[in-house]
């Protein structure tokens, strides 16, 4: 929190900068802007800010530095692991207002945008001119494509098109001494000193805030088609998924939704889906130019899943159709938040353990008597595992769910996996970090915070445990 001598300081200092439309603290918006997607967590900020310019970002964060004021950078408010919760109270820092797409170049296939930008709306003008940014986040109509960089999000195309890193050519940098730095070029080759572009990535808005950001794209795909695919066995249905790609099917997505995902969906959105009373299914899609290849692969896909136990497969074959399927899959994850108090949690392994993975967390859900509802991005290996608290008591949810997402998370190493494939580490899943990674890594990466944020100003109490 800001101490009172400095407050008054403070908002002179930010009204003069930004005006006063752009300085807020009233309570209501402390409230709204004290809170994310993750969970029912809330930390209220003692004032928000709303700069335009790089420039702007750079003077807040001159001043804060030298005040040793908290800055906690914010875009959508979509996380799901605490990333821009104000958990020092501080300024918090809105990068709304930056919300520009700069140039879109159609002869080398990139674009440049301002953090503000949201991902389903970069992908709307992108396809306009018969471009594809083919990261596709399930909050894609909300979330900000800086948040999109600051997590490394994924998405269930990442199977096919990789994720967030994979198109980044190019950042603009405020570092927290307000100095602005560009990484990277526009070349689609750079070997010139470190790659402090990806250093940036997924670093959680812990070492420096992007204010630009420059990425290449491909072209855009004429054609889709999805195949939902139901089992009576949820271990046969994420079986079958390594298989695919031993047969050389490279869906563009590949999802996996348990029962009681689909049947939250059908519940949150008061609609019938197909087969929603299998165990599991399968929402596969493909893309292409060429249909009778898209056609081959469908019935490839349809003799490999047979032979796995599926009893029904439903092919949708035109843009609404398919946007019909995808309604389903997307809507999961606000279903299932919906039930009850809940802790999310965002495994991944190389995808021939999946079925492993599945059992091994319904194995220990059972053992501490929690309710799971698995599903994810079955085709890269990202399963996510919610718990939900439902009817237990406070007393016996507080005394088992860390002991429980300890062994998932223990599990899932395991099998060559990690704790988090795309939602990071944040707030929340730091006390777990030293599952995943060594005390040797660990230090390295605190002493590369240290280098970059000597102050530990810039979205403190994230990704780290301190002493």
């Amino acid at each position: 929190m800001i101490e009172e001598e400095i407050k008054k300081l403070t908002f002179n200092f930010l009204i003069n900068l930004l005006g006063s439309d752009n300085v807020i603290f009233d309570e209501y918006s402390k409230e709204i802007y004290g809170k994310d997607n993750t969970e029912d967590l809330l930390f209220l900020p003692d004032i928000i800010v709303k700069p335009s310019t790089a420039n702007e970002v750079s003077e807040i964060l001159k001043f804060a530095n030298k005040y040793k004021i908290p800055v906690t950078p914010r875009g959508g408010g979509t996380g799901l692991s605490g990333g821009a919760l104000p958990c020092d109270g501080g300024i918090l820092l809105s990068l709304e207002r930056m919300n520009r797409i700069l140039e879109i170049d159609e002869r080398n296939f990139q674009v440049i945008v301002e953090p503000g930008v949201i991902t389903e709306v970069l992908q709307k003008e992108c396809e306009k001119k018969n471009m594809f940014y083919p990261v596709d986040p399930a909050s894609s109509g909300s979330c900000f494509i800086g948040g999109n960089v600051a997590e490394c999000a994924g998405g269930p195309r990442a199977v096919k098109y990789g994720v967030t890193k994979d198109y980044i050519l190019s950042l603009e940098v405020v570092l927290p001494n307000g100095k602005i730095i560009n990484t990277g070029s526009r070349t689609l080759k750079n070997v010139v000193g470190y790659n402090l572009t990806q250093l940036f990535v997924g670093s959680e808005g812990t070492l420096g805030i992007i204010t630009k950001i420059i990425l290449k794209l491909i072209p855009l795909p004429k054609i889709r088609k999805a195949l939902l695919i139901a089992f009576n066995s949820p271990k046969e249905c994420i079986a079958s998924v390594a298989e695919f790609f031993r047969q050389s099917i490279t869906p563009s997505a590949l999802e996996f939704m348990e029962k009681d995902a689909i049947k939250a969906a059908e519940k949150h959105l008061d609609k019938v889906f197909p087969n929603s009373n299998a165990e599991a299914q399968l929402l596969l899609e493909l893309d292409g130019d060429m249909e009778e290849n898209l056609y081959y692969q469908m019935e490839k896909i349809s003799e490999i899943a047979e032979k796995f136990g599926a009893f029904d497969i439903i092919i949708a074959d035109d843009k609404t159709k398919v946007d019909e399927l995808w309604l389903l899959r997307k809507s999961i994850g606000e279903a299932v938040k919906a039930i009850s108090v809940y802790k999310e949690e965002d495994t991944v392994v190389p995808r021939y353990f999946l079925p492993d993975l599945l059992l091994g967390v319904k194995g220990i859900a059972e053992k501490y008597n929690l309710k799971t509802i698995c599903y994810g991005h079955a085709g890269d290996g990202n399963l996510h595992v919610n718990i939900l608290k439902e009817n237990m008591s406070d007393e016996d949810w507080n005394s088992k769910i860390n002991y429980a997402i300890e062994e998932i998370f223990r599990l899932t190493v395991s099998l060559n996996g990690t704790i988090s494939g795309e939602h990071g580490i944040g707030y929340t899943q730091k006390r777990f970090l030293k599952i995943a990674l060594s005390e040797a890594e660990i230090d390295l990466m605190k002493s590369i915070k240290r280098l970059f944020d000597p102050n530990n100003i810039l979205n403190p109490n994230k990704i780290f445990l301190y002493d």
